[in-house]
C-alpha cells in the first residue's frame, strides 16, 4: 500500500501539488473570507514570478544572487516615475537643476572611465571625478532642497512621467536587468562568492537611495494613490451593470467590488506567470537550455568545449533579476503604494530562496508551489497559531501553559513554520517538492 501511495506521487506530484494548493485556497474562501482568498493568490503568484527569476539564475546557472530586494525595490520605484503624474511646482522649483546635477554626474562618468581606458596619469582621473563630483553636488544640493520644499506633507518630490502603470512594469523589469548587467560584468568572471557580496552590497545602496532622497521617491514618507490597471472600486459601486451583478449574486457591493478588482488583478498576474513559465520552459528545453545547464554542472568541461562561461552567466543573471524586478512592479501597483521600509532582507531575499528550494530548484512550476505554500504560511501562521491554543485550551484548560505559551509568542511561529517546512523538505524530498526533471530519475 505504502509502495503504491509512494508510485503514484512520484508520477503524479506536480497535478497532486496543484489539486491540494487549490483545495487550500477553497477551504480558506468558504470558511475564512474569499477577500483573503483572493488575496494569497494574488500574491503568491507574485512570488512565484518573483522565485522563478530567482530558479533562473540558481537552478539553471547555480548563480547566488542574495540581492533580490534591490530589483524589486528597483521594478517598485519604475512604477512611481513612470506611472505616477508629475509634480508641475515640484519641476518649476528645482527641475532644471536636478537635469543639470544628473548630466553632470553621467558626464563625470563616463570621462573618467574613458580617461582611465586611455592610460592617463591616475591624478589626472581623480581630479576629473573629483571635480565633476563638486560641480554635480553643488547643483544638486540646490535642487533636491527646492523639490522637497514643495507641500512635503502631500508631494515633495518630482512625480513621474503619467504614463500607462503596465508599461511601468515593462521598463521595471528593463532597469533591474541593467543594474544586473553591470553588477555581472564585474563579477562574473571572479569566484562565485563575490556576486553574493556584490548583489547584497548593492541591493542595500538601492535600499538607501530610495529610502533617503525624497526629491525621488519621497523616501520613507511613502508614495500613496498609485495608478492602476484594474477598474477602483467607488467607481465599480456606482455602475448600473456592477449593481445588476451584485444584486443577482446577492453580495454587499462593497464586498463585491473588492473581490471583482481582486479577480481582475488574478487575471493580468496569472497571464504573466503562465507566458513567463511557457517562455522559460522553452528555453530550457532547447539547446540553449542544455548548454546552460551543462556549463552549470561541470564549468571545466564546458568551458574545453569552447562554451563562454562568463557570458552565459551574465545572460542567466540579467534574465533572471529581470523578472524579478517585473515582479517587484506589480506588487507596488497591487499594494497600491511604495513603501521604502517594507523592503526587508526577510521578505524580499529570505523568502524567497526558501520558495525556490521548497519548491524545487530547477523546477519551474516548483516556484509556484514552493510561493503559495510559504507565503500561506507566512499569512496564516497567526491564525493557525491562535487556533492551535484554542484547542489545546478546550482539552488541558483555558489556562494551560502550553496554550498560553503560543498565544503569548503567536507572532514567531512564522518563523517556526518556515523552518519546520525547509527540514522536512530537506528530510524527505531533498529535491524539493517538485524536483528538477532530470533529478528525477
Amino acid at each position: 500500500m505504502m509502495n503504491t501511495i509512494n508510485e503514484m506521487w512520484t508520477s503524479h506530484r506536480t497535478q497532486i501539488s496543484f489539486t491540494i494548493m487549490t483545495a487550500i485556497l477553497l477551504f480558506v474562501g468558504f470558511n475564512q473570507s474569499w477577500v483573503l482568498a483572493l488575496g494569497i493568490f494574488n500574491l503568491s503568484v507574485i512570488s512565484s514570478i518573483m522565485a522563478l527569476g530567482v530558479n533562473i539564475q540558481w537552478g539553471y546557472a547555480g548563480l547566488f544572487n542574495v540581492g533580490i530586494m534591490g530589483f524589486a525595490a528597483l521594478g517598485g520605484l519604475s512604477v512611481v516615475l513612470i506611472s505616477q503624474q508629475p509634480v508641475t511646482d515640484a519641476i518649476e522649483a528645482g527641475g532644471f537643476n536636478m537635469l543639470i546635477a544628473l548630466m553632470l554626474g553621467v558626464i563625470t562618468v563616463v570621462v573618467g572611465v574613458v580617461l582611465h581606458n586611455k592610460k592617463f596619469n591616475k591624478w589626472v582621473v581623480f581630479a576629473s571625478i573629483f571635480l565633476g563630483f563638486f560641480a554635480m553636488r553643488y547643483f544638486f544640493a540646490d535642487a533636491s532642497s527646492a523639490i522637497e520644499k514643495v507641500n512635503p506633507a502631500g508631494t515633495g518630490y518630482l512625480g513621474g512621467l503619467g504614463l500607462p502603470v503596465l508599461l511601468s512594469w515593462v521598463v521595471g523589469g528593463f532597469a533591474a536587468a541593467g543594474v544586473a548587467w553591470g553588477v555581472g560584468k564585474i563579477t562574473l568572471g571572479l569566484r562565485s562568492d563575490y556576486l553574493a557580496i556584490a548583489t547584497l552590497g548593492i541591493s542595500e545602496i538601492i535600499i538607501y537611495v530610495i529610502k533617503n532622497e525624497d526629491w525621488l521617491s519621497r523616501g520613507v514618507k511613502n508614495v500613496t494613490g498609485l495608478p492602476r490597471p484594474v477598474p477602483y472600486e467607488l467607481e465599480l459601486q456606482k455602475t448600473p451593470w456592477f449593481q445588476d451583478w451584485a444584486h443577482y449574486f446577492d453580495v454587499g457591493l462593497g464586498e463585491f467590488s473588492t473581490l471583482f478588482v481582486k479577480l481582475c488583478y488574478a487575471g493580468i498576474f496569472v497571464s504573466i506567470l503562465i507566458g513567463l513559465i511557457i517562455m522559460a520552459n522553452l528555453a530550457l528545453d532547447s539547446p540553449w537550455g542544455r548548454k546552460v545547464r551543462a556549463i552549470r554542472d561541470n564549468e571545466v568541461s564546458a568551458a574545453a568545449m569552447g562554451k563562454n562561461i562568463t557570458r552565459q552567466h551574465l545572460q542567466i543573471f540579467v534574465i533572471g533579476s529581470a523578472i524579478v524586478g517585473l515582479a517587484g512592479a506589480m506588487l507596488v501597483t497591487y499594494n497600491g503604494l511604495l513603501n521604502p521600509t517594507s523592503y526587508q532582507p526577510l521578505r524580499f531575499t529570505f523568502l524567497i530562496w526558501v520558495m525556490v528550494i521548497v519548491g524545487g530548484s530547477g523546477n519551474n512550476l516548483g516556484s509556484v508551489i514552493g510561493a503559495f505554500i510559504i507565503w500561506f504560511l507566512w499569512i496564516q501562521a497567526g491564525p493557525m497559531g491562535l487556533w492551535i491554543a484554542e484547542v489545546i485550551s478546550n482539552f488541558a484548560g483555558e489556562q494551560s501553559s502550553i496554550a498560553l505559551f503560543i498565544e503569548d509568542r503567536v507572532h514567531h511561529l512564522r518563523l517556526v513554520f518556515m523552518g519546520a517546512i525547509m527540514l522536512m523538505v530537506m528530510r524527505f524530498t531533498p529535491g524539493g517538492i517538485l524536483p528538477e526533471k532530470n533529478k528525477e530519475l
